[in-house]
């Protein structure tokens, strides 16, 4: 009778994940309805008396946001770092999620005060990124070998939730900045991240708590150096990792090698993420010389943004539960390492479309803003098959000790795309259709490198090897257990 009952088991969810989807969408509501007025705050408001007029503010503008972009997507390696080896992820996501709050509060309260609002950036910038690679690793550690087949379906509720979080945002903050002011406007994510915090602190006693590995004396860097050493005799024909093994167990070796094979996988992914994240800055900004009026409605211009998560909440379930399946009955499975090259194509053809738009507004017609719908259908899909592949691709492919620091090593990706972006606008490099089709070609010959990387990768799951106990607060677990 025991078999059927855990194999019954098997195929449910772990009672403390419904925390952490509600924490998360209830988060990236916060995140995306703060980032998704971002750009135009800068260029009406803050930056109308320190900046010049039309193309050069808007410039500025851009080039903020990227800025701001850059170090959410930087602080995940510190907040990783904090989770894996010192604190746990709960306590630092926790933690940080108060800083995020404080952050929200600046915003609110200094939309006047450039340097308020700025220190306000930086905050949520040190919150959102210090928890994002936490949050994504958490999910997975509440999984084992017993269930590691639902893993595929919860990042995909996760990310469902994500995007649910965001298109709500998408679709009311926009409206309320030009109703009821920034204060307001920049105030109702603040709550809601609030709200956030206390959904997480509540499921506290349930989640299952990897504990930290404190200082690790088989590290990524310790591995590393030792391979480097002259004292590490390389074997000729071997992996040059190899050499390490005299001062290292195997696992730790295996580990590195691991990572290294994920960072080459990573790199390319990068020149996705320099077009993506211009959703919400160069399309908003295009949108904003676009008739605005559809039917009976008038749109502001970062309602554009709605597209985004609204295709993402219809696609996933139709990818996941057909798509998917029809290719691997017709004989072509669409692996993760097959899905974000064909993303990255994707990712090209919709900047390759704005660049035309932008061709046709240089001409001086008059496009109605309902023609931004075909960049973001293309986006969207190129989203799903590379960022929703890879944020679980990143999960299953860490070591365990070393989930929350690729995560990381994921996310960083993105900055260095933002940090890319941020300078080239801020060197007015390239302008009108051009820079559309600057990036497309970048993110084409980006997807090809990813094909080539990807056919010599090796995949190998890493889960937990024995089913996850509850950890929580007041709850023991042997010698692994914590506290929250």
């Amino acid at each position: 009778m025991a078999q059927p009952t855990a194999a019954a088991q098997s195929n449910k969810f772990p009672p403390q994940i419904p925390y952490i989807i509600g924490q998360e969408a209830c988060e990236r509501f916060s995140f995306y309805g703060m980032r998704g007025i971002l750009t135009v705050f800068l260029a009406d408001y803050l930056l109308r008396q320190t900046a010049g007029e039309g193309e050069d503010r808007a410039a500025l503008a851009k080039s903020y946001f990227h800025l701001f972009m850059f170090g959410v997507y930087w602080f995940p390696l510190v907040g990783g770092w904090l989770a894996d080896r010192v604190f746990g992820k709960f306590k630092v996501i926790l933690w940080l999620s108060l800083v995020y709050c404080a952050g929200h509060a600046c915003l609110a309260f200094f939309e006047n005060v450039p340097l308020g609002f700025y220190f306000g950036l930086l905050l949520i910038a040190m919150g959102s990124g210090g928890i994002k690679p936490c949050v994504a690793a958490m999910v997975g550690d509440q999984f084992d070998e017993s269930n590691k087949h639902l893993v595929n379906k919860i990042f995909s509720i996760f990310y469902w939730s994500i995007n649910l979080g965001s298109f709500f945002a998408a679709l009311f903050i926009p409206a309320i900045l030009a109703k009821y002011g920034p204060s307001v406007a920049f105030g109702i994510p603040g709550i809601l991240m609030f709200i956030a915090t206390a959904i997480y602190w509540l499921g506290r006693r349930h989640y299952v708590l990897v504990p930290p590995t404190g200082k690790n004396p088989h590290s990524f860097f310790h591995v590393v150096m030792s391979a480097l050493s002259p004292k590490g005799g390389r074997v000729k024909g071997s992996h040059w990792l190899d050499a390490a093994r005299a001062e290292h167990p195997e696992p730790a070796v295996e580990g590195v090698k691991a990572v290294l094979r994920l960072v080459l996988l990573f790199i390319p992914v990068m020149f996705f993420w320099m077009i993506f994240d211009q959703k919400a800055s160069t399309l908003v900004l295009q949108a904003k010389a676009m008739d605005p009026v559809v039917g009976p409605f008038t749109f502001q211009p970062s309602q554009i943004q709605l597209i985004n998560p609204g295709l993402v909440m219809i696609l996933i379930p139709l990818l996941t539960v057909a798509v998917y399946p029809l290719f691997k009955r017709l004989g072509w499975e669409l692996t993760p390492l097959r899905r974000m090259p064909l993303g990255m194509v994707l990712c090209a053809a919709s900047y390759v479309i704005a660049g035309f738009f932008q061709i046709r507004m240089d001409e001086k017609e008059v496009l109605n803003i309902a023609w931004m719908v075909l960049p973001y259908a293309v986006l969207t899909v190129a989203e799903i098959l590379v960022s929703t592949t890879g944020l679980e691709f990143a999960y299953t492919q860490a070591p365990r000790e070393m989930k929350s620091v690729v995560q990381s090593l994921w996310l960083v990706t993105t900055a260095l795309a933002n940090i890319f972006v941020a300078f080239i606008s801020g060197i007015k490099a390239f302008q009108g259709p051009s820079q559309f089709f600057f990036y497309g070609s970048l993110a084409l010959l980006a997807g090809l490198m990813l094909w080539l990387v990807a056919r010599r990768f090796q995949v190998r799951d890493y889960f937990q090897a024995a089913a996850p106990v509850p950890t929580g607060e007041h709850t023991t677990a042997g010698a692994t257990a914590k506290t929250a």
